[in-house]
């Protein structure tokens, strides 16, 4: 019984283990009608509030972050960390 025991806090402590190291962290949403804007792993992504596939907006080298949209919904405006710069840049939003 104690043998069983060991093994299943040993089994559960690697399952726990593995899905700290698995967590992802998408940070920053912003929502304009049925149009979500978050960061991820220095990058920008959209989704629709239902759900579905998210799709990356920035593909670069720098970081990405606090996107909003414009009140018109048309736009995005992003900070964006290049070469040790912090700037704001704005992209469409489709």
């Amino acid at each position: 019984m104690k043998k069983s025991v060991l093994i299943l806090v040993f089994l559960l402590s690697v399952i726990i283990l593995f899905a700290q190291q698995e967590a992802r962290l998408m940070r920053f949403p912003a929502i304009h009608g049925k149009q979500v804007v978050f960061s991820y792993a220095g990058d920008l992504y959209t989704v629709d509030t239902t759900g579905g596939i998210a799709r990356k907006l920035t593909n670069d080298i720098g970081y990405e972050m606090f996107a909003r949209f414009s009140p018109d919904g048309k736009q995005i405006a992003f900070t964006g960390q290049y070469d040790g710069n912090t700037e704001v840049y704005v992209m469409p939003s489709t």
